[in-house]
């Protein structure tokens, strides 16, 4: 399986911060937002990521090729932010005839579920209390999707669609396919609602131990701060380290990782990944 990670939009919603900056660099505790679904994608054991994004630069600058972390990062420009789908056309040669993991640059997990299905699509859902605010999964008492709703008024589920999905190698073609929306963009949920047509869309429910946050505006970004802050503290645990998650993926060995940390300069980020690898300081 391969990954794709979309990281681009404007970033109107924590302006001014993105005057200079992409969102997807800002710090969320003790690391840049990118590193967080870059963990996830390690974790889901892939080695070959395409990274889209309209300030390719930045990410470059910041992540290299991955050599560092023992997977291959490439890169592509998505010019305007077109929509979610558009990813999956950029990314088609990309794909090739593999499934490929989609997960959007600004989404926080704290664990993954991972899909064992191998035709298809897979959306990962997370129960929420504000179910209104998201697109929304119904479905019947064997897990089975009957819809998807946008911002429902009256939800019928509290279980939101996340920013991480799975697809066949018949993503991109079914991309082709859709109309957009009012808003000019390709949509994800016509992408999803596509398979749902058709009877191959899967849902997997994100385990409650687990947590996740959309970081798209300050506040969201704010809470995650402050839980991820708690939660490395009192664990002595890493979120989100890419040079961490690379070692327990076993795509770097330890003394790989004793030099990436030796290359860091003294700061919270480096003391903390010493800690949860119980390498001395």
């Amino acid at each position: 399986m391969k990954g794709i990670m979309l990281a681009g939009g404007s970033g109107t919603r924590v302006y001014p911060n993105t005057k200079v900056l992409s969102k997807q660099i800002l710090p969320v505790y003790d690391k840049p937002t990118i590193y967080y679904p870059l963990s996830t994608l390690i974790k889901l054991g892939i080695k070959d990521i395409l990274i889209i994004s309209n300030k390719i630069h930045s990410f470059f600058d910041l992540l290299g090729d991955g050599q560092d972390l023992g997977i291959n990062i490439s890169y592509k420009e998505q010019k305007k932010p077109r929509g979610i789908a558009e990813a999956l056309i950029i990314g088609e040669k990309f794909i090739g005839n593999d499934n490929v993991s989609l997960i959007l640059g600004d989404n926080i997990f704290t664990g993954v579920s991972k899909t064992n299905n191998t035709s298809g699509a897979t959306v990962v859902g997370y129960k929420v209390s504000n179910p209104q605010d998201y697109g929304v999964v119904e479905y019947d008492d064997d897990l089975t999707i009957t819809d998807i709703v946008e911002k429902p008024e009256s939800p019928k589920s509290n279980v939101a669609v996340t920013g991480l999905y799975f697809y066949d190698s018949s993503a991109p073609e079914r991309a082709k396919k859709l109309i957009p929306s009012a808003r000019g963009e390709l949509e994800i949920t016509d992408l999803n609602k596509s398979y749902l047509d058709s009877g191959d869309l899967n849902l997997s429910i994100l385990n409650s131990e687990y947590a996740w946050f959309d970081t798209g505006d300050n506040d969201q970004m704010f809470e995650a701060t402050m839980f991820i802050k708690s939660i490395q503290n009192r664990t002595h645990q890493m979120i989100g380290s890419v040079e961490f998650e690379a070692f327990r993926a076993g795509n770097i060995s330890r003394d790989n990782l004793c030099r990436l940390l030796y290359e860091m300069p003294d700061c919270k980020y480096k003391s903390n990944i010493l800690r949860a690898a119980q390498l001395p300081s």
